[in-house]
């Protein structure tokens, strides 16, 4: 493999917007900023004053590998990460079947190591009977436990208080909680059944899975966590009222951390009626006032993350009715045109855009040696044209399911050149699938 100097880019590291070049050697960032000489054996490669930035980290990903190879595979999903910056994914265990033991666990790493572009971590599942299996998770190796709070699919809702209690109890890595109140939703969706029929419209869905859902069920997680002192990360956050549960400060310095979702951040209410089920998630995406503030509370750091819970369906199973239809939305390959759209609006700085999406995923889950670009690091390396446009297209949409809810919309940004563990895996459109991501190690 040769090595590569990146030249001329406007680096977006640590807070800070320096101007100069990158050196990668092997799998790892060998010098970073000022000018740096060609050497014997090195590729140069012309950032003509674009972006260069570290690989997004995405710590909410449903890959659908094994069981529901029909919407999504771990090789087609983390390839169209690759595409839009993400180098490293951190994906769930609600697959078929759900990764509920060891042996199913490390069945998901054995596939990725086989066919992932990017970099990968996979979260251990939790179930009202399997805290024995949970407990013989190693903190080092896993990104954390998943314990779906709120209505989920199969055997992975825990709603048992006492296996609650045990896990928040007996953990010691951190839990990463979907949270809705499972006898709130149940109670509405009852309700809105008996009152609309199955022909129910989708704008009825922030109604059933409402802010009183998403509040009751976060403040019980922030209860458990304060009472056992457990190291807590609340998933997609995506009402107002919820920041009331948090602080505001590093992400390093707190034992509670939560994280909001793109969609969470760019639609809201008034979108169904365009939309449709194309945006039906769970938890809802509400009221616009509720997006204000989340991007407030990003800003001034009482949010930690910026990820997209990517959950494929084909357009098939999407285009039912609203009772039949599944909830989830492909945001992958996107999130990064995303949040430059809000950079350009002036509402968010790249400065502030690369922190919640590459350093604060990496010291929220302890990640080793990635996020940042520092020398002696994995060479997980993104260069960014800021200005250039894309328009999503069924053409370059790299998800299996094929569709995504911006088709036809432009979006100003896009990245160029994604680099993983040194190794340029996508260069403009074109790939070199020779080499795979690794499996991430955790420093606890």
């Amino acid at each position: 493999m040769r090595d590569t100097i990146i030249k001329n880019a406007k680096i977006v590291n640590e807070n800070k917007i320096i101007e100069g070049d990158l050196y990668i050697k092997g799998d790892r960032i060998e010098k970073v900023g000022g000018t740096i000489d060609l050497q014997s054996n090195t590729t140069e490669i012309n950032a003509n004053g674009n972006l260069l930035i570290p690989g997004i980290i995405d710590d909410q990903v449903h890959f659908r590998e094994p069981g529901l190879t029909h919407k999504a595979e771990i090789y087609t999903e983390a390839k169209s990460g690759i595409t839009g910056g993400v180098t490293t994914f951190m994906e769930m265990p609600n697959t078929k079947p759900p990764a509920l033991n060891q042996e199913l666990l490390q069945d998901k790493y054995d596939i990725a190591e086989k066919r992932s572009l990017a970099n990968y971590s996979f979260f251990m599942g939790a179930s009202n009977e399997n805290i024995e299996e949970v407990l013989k998770t190693d903190p080092q190796n896993v990104c954390g436990l998943k314990v779906f709070m709120g209505s989920s699919t199969g055997n992975m809702l825990v709603d048992d208080e006492t296996v609650l209690d045990n896990i928040f109890s007996k953990v010691p890595m951190l839990i990463a909680t979907h949270c809705e109140d499972e006898a709130t939703v149940r109670k509405r969706t009852s309700e809105y059944l008996d009152r609309y029929g199955e022909g129910m419209d989708f704008s009825k869905h922030p109604e059933i899975r409402n802010e009183e859902a998403c509040y009751k069920s976060s403040s019980l997680a922030v209860s458990l966590a304060k009472k056992y002192g457990t190291r807590l990360h609340i998933l997609h956050i995506s009402t107002e009222e919820e920041l009331a549960l948090f602080e505001k400060g590093p992400v390093e310095n707190k034992k509670i951390t939560s994280e909001v979702c793109v969609h969470h951040l760019y639609f809201d209410a008034d979108d169904y009626s365009r939309y449709g089920s194309k945006i039906k998630c769970n938890p809802a995406i509400k009221d616009k006032r509720h997006k204000k503030a989340l991007l407030a509370a990003l800003l001034d750091d009482k949010l930690d993350i910026i990820a997209t819970d990517h959950a494929p369906h084909t357009i098939e199973e999407k285009s039912q009715s609203y009772f039949k239809a599944p909830s989830g939305v492909p945001l992958l390959q996107h999130s990064l045109n995303i949040m430059l759209d809000f950079y350009h609006r002036g509402e968010i700085s790249l400065e502030k855009l690369v922190d919640k999406m590459c350093h604060a995923p990496a010291k929220c889950f302890q990640v080793s040696e990635r996020g940042y670009l520092r020398e002696g690091y994995f060479a997980d390396v993104v260069i960014v044209d800021p200005e250039t446009e894309l328009e999503v297209s069924r053409n370059n949409i790299y998800y299996k399911c094929g569709w995504s809810p911006f088709e036809g919309q432009k979006f100003k940004g896009k990245a160029t050149h994604t680099f993983v563990n040194g190794h340029l895996v996508y260069n403009g459109g074109q790939f070199d699938e020779s080499r795979k991501g690794m499996r991430v190690k955790f420093n606890r």
